[in-house]
C-alpha cells in the first residue's frame, strides 16, 4: 500500500489543530477523540490514523470518519480540510462546530459520496455548492439544533429543489429538523435512486406529491411533525420496498386505502395524529411484518378488523383516541409479543382479559378514560410504565 501524501497529512494535522478536545463537545457522549492520535512520525502513515481511510494504490485520503470525536471549533472556508480533494467520504457528525456555517467550499470536494454533517451544531443557510457534489449517495444534515422545534440550519435560498437538482445518485437522504418551510418540489418525484427519506420538522406545507410513493427502491419515507402538509395515501397498484412510513402530526388526511395491503414489506406504520377517517381496512392484516403500529387520534369508525390476529410480530402498538369497543380484546388474545401497548380513551368496557397475563415482554400499558371494571390484576404491578385511571 502506498503511504499517504506528505501535504494531506500535514492538511490533517492542521485541521486537528483547529479544535479542542471537549467530551462534553455533542449532545451524544464522545465515544473517541480520534485526532489525539495523530502524529507526523517517521516510521507512520496517515493513512494507519484513526479515521482516516486511504486509496490503496494512490495513497489518498479517501474517507475522513471523525464522527464522536469531541471536536469543538469552528469550520470556514479556509479550513486544510479542503485541500484533501480526493474525499469520498466525510462524517463530522457528533461534534460541536460552534454555530458556524457550512463553508461554500465543500463544493469542491468533487469526488465525495458520503457526507455527514449532522448533530453538529453547525448553523444558517446551507450552501449551494453541496449541490455541486453529483456524486452523493448519501447527503446527511440532520439535527443541527437547539431543541427538537428550533432549528439551526435553514434551507431557503437556495431551496430544497436548487440543492438536489442535480444530486441523482441519492440513496439518502436526511434533512430532520432543517427549516425548510416550503413546498416539497416534484423533482423529488424524480429520483427513482432514493431509498430513504428523512424529512421530519421541516416545516413543509402544501400538498405533497403523491408520486413520491412511486419511487421503486423507497424503503423510508419519514414525514412528522409537519402539520401543514397535506396529503393522502393513495392506492398502491404496484410493487413496493416501503419498510417504514411515518406522517405522524402532519395534515394526512382520508382513508386508508384497501389497497395498503400489497405493502407486504412494511415492519413501521405510523399514521398518528392526522385526519384519517372512515373503516380500517382488513387488508391492514396482510402487513405481517409490522413490528411498530400506530393509529392514534384519528376518527375512525367502526371496529378493528379480525385480520389484525395475524399481526403477530408487533411490540409496540397505539390505538388511541379511535372510539374501540371491548371486542378488540378478541384479536389481542392472539398476541405474545406486545411490549408497549396504548388503548387509552376508547369505549372499552369489562375487565382486563386474564390472557394479557401471558405477555412475558409487557413493560407499557395504557388504558385510561375507558370503562374498565374489575379488580386490578396482580401481574400488571410488574409493569414498567402502568396508566389505568
Amino acid at each position: 500500500m502506498q503511504p499517504c501524501h506528505f501535504d494531506e497529512s500535514s492538511a490533517l494535522l492542521q485541521f486537528k489543530e483547529s479544535f479542542v478536545i471537549n467530551k462534553s463537545a455533542s449532545i451524544f457522549p464522545c465515544i473517541y477523540p480520534k485526532v489525539v492520535s495523530w502524529k507526523l512520525e517517521r516510521q507512520s502513515s496517515c493513512c494507519s490514523w484513526a479515521g482516516v481511510e486511504c486509496d490503496h494504490d494512490s495513497g489518498h485520503v479517501i474517507g475522513l470518519d471523525l464522527s464522536h470525536s469531541c471536536l469543538y471549533g469552528s469550520i470556514n472556508s479556509s479550513s486544510s480540510l479542503f485541500r484533501l480533494v480526493h474525499l469520498r467520504m466525510l462524517n463530522l457528525a457528533n461534534n460541536h462546530f460552534n454555530y458556524s456555517q457550512i463553508p461554500s467550499r465543500i463544493g469542491n470536494l468533487s469526488s465525495l459520496t458520503y457526507l455527514n454533517l449532522s448533530n453538529s451544531f453547525f448553523s444558517g443557510q446551507i450552501p449551494l455548492e453541496i449541490s455541486q457534489l453529483s456524486k452523493l449517495s448519501s447527503l446527511d444534515l440532520s439535527y443541527n439544533s437547539y431543541s427538537p422545534f428550533k432549528q439551526l440550519l435553514e434551507l431557503k435560498r437556495p431551496n430544497l429543489e436548487s440543492l438536489v437538482q442535480n444530486l441523482t445518485n441519492l440513496e439518502r437522504l436526511d434533512l430532520t429538523m432543517v427549516d425548510i418551510s416550503s413546498p416539497l418540489p416534484n423533482v423529488l418525484e424524480n429520483m427513482s435512486s432514493l431509498t430513504s427519506l428523512f424529512l421530519p420538522c421541516c416545516g413543509l406545507f402544501g400538498k405533497f406529491p403523491t408520486e413520491i410513493f412511486k419511487l421503486p427502491n423507497l424503503q423510508l419515507l419519514e414525514l412528522s411533525y409537519n402539520p401543514d402538509l397535506i396529503g393522502y395515501l393513495p392506492n398502491f397498484y404496484w410493487s413496493s420496498p416501503l419498510k417504514y412510513l411515518s406522517v405522524f402530526d402532519t395534515g394526512f388526511f382520508g382513508e386508508i386505502p384497501t389497497s395498503i395491503g400489497i405493502l407486504d414489506s412494511m415492519e413501521y406504520l405510523n399514521l398518528r395524529y392526522c385526519n384519517f377517517s372512515g373503516l380500517i381496512p382488513p387488508s391492514l392484516g396482510n402487513l405481517s411484518k409490522l413490528t411498530i403500529l400506530d393509529l392514534s387520534d384519528n376518527p375512525f369508525r367502526g371496529q378493528l378488523p379480525s385480520s389484525f390476529a395475524n399481526l403477530t410480530q408487533l411490540t409496540q402498538l397505539s390505538l388511541s383516541f379511535i372510539n374501540l369497543s371491548s371486542e378488540t380484546f378478541s384479536w389481542l388474545n392472539k398476541q405474545t409479543k406486545i411490549t408497549h401497548l396504548n388503548l387509552r380513551s376508547n369505549n372499552l368496557s369489562g375487565e382486563i382479559p386474564p390472557s394479557f397475563a401471558k405477555w412475558t415482554q409487557l413493560s407499557t400499558l395504557e388504558l385510561s378514560s375507558n370503562q374498565l371494571t374489575g379488580p386490578i390484576p396482580l401481574w400488571l404491578m410488574n409493569l414498567t410504565k402502568l396508566t389505568l385511571s
